[in-house]
């Protein structure tokens, strides 16, 4: 049976540092992002993008984890395991401004979650419409692969809006109400 909700910070706690602490070799935060400058489409949950460079190595890292508009990175799908908390930190640790964040439980309420999921078709139609013109992108061949698997990403987020991320908020929301991962078969709250 897959778990509901499984939490990823102490694993990227432990990834970080033997100590726990947020920060990379060089001295700089992994996590810098500010709650209030989070991108409008990072799904809930513990990790997101805020005032992420453009440099878009995001996907390079964590391609199931990570996509982005014309300016920033966002985290469209959390961590559900070891290796994609490790692939998700590693994408962090490569932005330049260090503005991913990993406090969002710090900050998501069960009905924050239940709003965001009721607003998911606009972050949808964006995917949609984004994927469309990042897959048309023919100006310069050298970027073409860059901006097809950007559209790539879209796609994935869409289908993961269609088929995934339902049941992972509502892990979520559990985990919010009571700070623990739901037992196999306990009840889950609805959005």
């Amino acid at each position: 049976m897959i778990t509901p909700y499984w939490d990823p910070l102490p694993t990227a706690r432990r990834l970080l540092s033997p100590d726990g602490s947020a920060y990379a070799t060089f001295g700089t935060p992994v996590f810098g992002g500010e709650w209030a400058d989070r991108n409008w489409r990072n799904v809930p949950g513990p990790f997101y993008g805020a005032k992420t460079d453009c440099m878009q190595f995001g996907r390079e890292y964590a391609p199931e984890h990570v996509a982005f508009d014309e300016v920033h990175e966002f985290v469209f799908r959390q961590p559900v395991n070891e290796r994609e908390t490790e692939a998700l930190v590693t994408a962090a640790g490569w932005e330049l401004y260090t503005n991913y964040g990993w406090d969002g439980d710090d900050h998501w309420t069960p009905e924050g979650v239940r709003a965001w999921w009721r607003e998911r078709g606009r972050v949808r139609e964006w995917a949609v419409a984004a994927a469309a013109v990042w897959s048309s992108y023919t100006e310069n061949p050298v970027y073409v692969p860059h901006y097809h698997e950007a559209a790539d990403g879209h796609r994935d987020f869409v289908a993961y809006i269609d088929d995934g991320l339902e049941a992972y908020l509502r892990g979520y929301a559990f985990w919010l109400e009571h700070r623990r991962e739901p037992a196999p078969g306990e009840a889950l709250p609805r959005l």
